[in-house]
């Protein structure tokens, strides 16, 4: 895990609270192994739910991962504004930090 884009909040939880961090870890990854969904997929998907929930803290990791795995920017961007309809414009708060996390490399 890149620690360089993990927000200040899951760091913490991860140094002050290793045992439930461990087993939180372990349930993601248990999650992940389950999906149908490709990689890619499935991180676009991840991104839609962060930014309808207004959890930008984990975007950029995020929008790192996605383009680890081929998406583009305008995929990008395609998932952050997929929830326009459901939650309206607040997804749009969204856009700057993943264009900054997907442009800075």
């Amino acid at each position: 895990m890149n620690k360089s884009l993990i927000s200040n909040a899951f760091e913490t939880f991860m140094n002050e609270a290793p045992e439930y961090s461990k087993a939180w870890m372990e349930v993601v990854q248990k999650l992940d192994k389950v999906s149908a969904l490709d990689k890619k997929t499935q991180t676009l998907a991840y991104i839609s739910v962060l930014a309808a929930t207004r959890l930008e803290s984990g975007i950029p990791f995020h929008v790192k991962q996605a383009k680890a795995n081929g998406a583009s920017r305008e995929e990008i961007i395609s998932a952050i504004l997929v929830g326009l309809p459901a939650v309206g414009n607040i997804v749009t708060s969204s856009l700057p930090v993943a264009l900054q996390a997907y442009d800075n490399e």
